[in-house]
């Protein structure tokens, strides 16, 4: 596909972009090759390929819940600096 510089001038302006004309010469060129490449793309053939919502397969991992011995509360506590009814006692935050 050909790039006209009107195109160029045009996307530029969306972008809110000043280019000199050397620059627009330059984007020219690089459109042409951006755009042939989504030519070569499109003719490829794609029928095997199951098409993809996330480039990773998104799988949940859970495990069993599994009832195990705590650490002693007491064993926990015993370097508490402030400690309340078998509980860790922290300053009051809010009223």
């Amino acid at each position: 596909m050909k790039i006209s510089k009107d195109t160029v001038n045009h996307v530029a302006n969306l972008a809110r972009l000043e280019l000199i004309e050397e620059e627009k010469e330059r984007f020219i060129l690089d459109m042409e090759k951006i755009i042939s490449y989504f030519d070569k793309l499109s003719n490829l053939d794609t029928s095997e390929i199951k098409p993809t919502e996330h480039v990773i397969p998104i799988t949940n991992v859970f495990r069993d819940d599994k009832v195990c011995n705590s650490y002693d509360r007491e064993m926990m506590l015993m370097n508490a600096p402030s400690k309340e009814k078998g509980c860790f006692k922290v300053p009051k935050i809010m009223e």
